[in-house]
């Protein structure tokens, strides 16, 4: 299978896993792809927790919906995907030609602020699915949790917030579903 194929065409979502495991510099590498493609200002608000530890994953368990308990209880790892509230404070040392963009955005209310946070972690969350896949890793996103609670459990001061649990891992076929239909382009495209 070639890359194209295994990113975008092959690639589907997995709800079971074979027991081959993940190991951290398998993790690593996962984040230096991550790290990479462009965020807005060069914001990089991302923040992940890999969950892996049995101990994390009953911290975890407790803010997980009932029918995706299972899906990451047996995943080798879940990401946590969550963003930065203070994601401003490093844009002195990320975007160093735009400096005063900091007191800019620490200016704006917390709810804009908040916003663009969500906007380039959600943009990140999309590069962390294709890096992993680029990796030859099978990814389980869900949104199915209450994030009050993995937050409490996991961002107590509440400086990271969730977004989204990506489950990683080696998807066992025997225990898939087949991908799902796709819209054609001129159900979802116009050219104007």
């Amino acid at each position: 299978m070639d890359l194209i194929d295994r990113v975008f065409t092959q690639a589907h979502t997995h709800y079971a896993w074979t027991p081959e495991d993940i190991s951290e510099q398998q993790l690593r590498a996962l984040f230096e792809l991550v790290r990479w493609p462009p965020t807005g200002g060069n914001a990089q608000p991302l923040r992940i927790v890999f969950v892996r530890s049995a101990e994390a994953k009953e911290r975890l368990r407790a803010g997980l919906a009932p029918g995706n308990i299972e899906k990451a209880m047996t995943a080798p790892v879940t990401a946590i995907l969550a963003y930065d509230a203070a994601w401003y404070e490093r844009l002195p040392r990320l975007l160093p030609s735009r400096p005063e963009n900091r007191d800019r955005i620490a200016a704006m209310p917390a709810a804009e602020r908040d916003g663009l946070a969500t906007l380039n972690a959600t943009l990140q969350a999309g590069y962390f699915i294709l890096a992993a896949r680029a990796l030859g890793l099978d990814c389980g996103p869900m949104g199915g949790f209450d994030r009050g609670k993995v937050d409490a459990a996991f961002f107590p001061d509440g400086e990271w917030r969730s977004l989204l649990l990506v489950n990683l891992g080696h998807g066992d076929p025997a225990r898939g579903f087949p991908r799902q239909p796709r819209l054609e382009f001129a159900e979802a495209c116009r050219i104007e």
